[in-house]
């Protein structure tokens, strides 16, 4: 079962899933929005998420190489889950309800949607 990311962590799998390669500190950092937290943050969010399991430390020499061990669309799944049955009691019928009456879901979406559960 996956664990549920902070969003300091989020953010480093972000930076990580958008390399689609292993990397190291620096290029994690770097493939982070502005303002770019400092490297220290970046290494103990880095090892927290090695902790729970969602990147891989492979040790190169005197520097450590970074890898996802969770892929995006695995952990989107787990969060989009996780959201329907923390907010709404578990029913995607009363997420997409929530969304078309907030006007975050337009008829056309819907429609794509519909379309999509057609042919799948």
């Amino acid at each position: 079962m996956l664990k549920v990311l902070t969003k300091a962590e989020e953010q480093v799998m972000q930076a990580l899933w958008h390399l689609h390669k292993k990397a190291g500190l620096k290029d994690v950092v770097e493939a982070m929005a502005d303002p770019k937290p400092h490297s220290n943050t970046v290494a103990t969010v880095l090892k927290i998420l090695h902790e729970k399991g969602f990147i891989t430390i492979e040790p190169i020499g005197r520097i450590n190489v970074y890898a996802p061990a969770v892929s995006k669309e695995k952990y989107s799944q787990h969060s989009m889950q996780n959201l329907v049955q923390t907010y709404f009691d578990g029913s995607f019928s009363n997420t997409v309800s929530a969304m078309i009456q907030s006007k975050k879901l337009s008829i056309d979406d819907l429609e794509a949607l519909l379309n999509q559960l057609k042919h799948s």
